[in-house]
């Protein structure tokens, strides 16, 4: 992937479970009101009673693509997401089960596949995320943003080891 793409950056301690994301797509892309259609799908981890957004991550080496058997999956380059062509897709559902982030889902209504298309660069999710739990952004910042997050951790533990001594 080429650095000036834009990804999803979930923050799901931000996530209050409204699942406005998951209306907001489906609106966008079916025309129902239906979270079922989504592509974005919010999972709710009872025993920690917590709301994890689930989305496309847009892999640069998705298993998805690679483990599809008629070559129906794609990365398009230039737009830095992982694309469906309808026209090969024999809806096998491979790439569902391979996605270790739950990225594809299965229509069973209309018998196919689908996925996060970042809504051509203008992601409705973040639009309507009124927490800032889904934020679209550069590529790199995610990765400086962790860097960032680890240095705080390692510096707690530094510190914590310290007061030990």
């Amino acid at each position: 992937m080429h650095s000036s793409h834009k990804v999803l950056k979930i923050d799901y301690e931000k996530c209050t479970g409204c699942r406005l994301c998951e209306l907001v797509c489906a609106v966008k892309h079916d025309h129902v009101s239906n979270p079922m259609r989504s592509r974005i799908r919010v999972i709710k981890w009872e025993a920690e009673g917590i709301y994890v957004p689930m989305a496309c991550q847009q892999c640069a080496d998705a298993p998805c693509v690679n483990a599809c058997p008629v070559k129906a999956l794609s990365m398009n380059e230039d737009l830095g997401r992982v694309e469906v062509d309808y026209d090969v897709c024999i809806g096998c559902r491979t790439c569902v089960s391979v996605c270790p982030f739950g990225g594809m889902q299965y229509i069973s209504a209309d018998k196919r596949v689908v996925k996060c298309d970042l809504c051509d660069g203008d992601p409705q999710c973040v639009r309507f995320c009124e927490v800032k739990a889904l934020e679209f952004v550069d590529v790199d910042d995610v990765s400086l943003d962790l860097k960032r997050q680890a240095a705080i951790r390692l510096q707690a533990a530094d510190k914590k080891a310290a007061a030990l001594q």
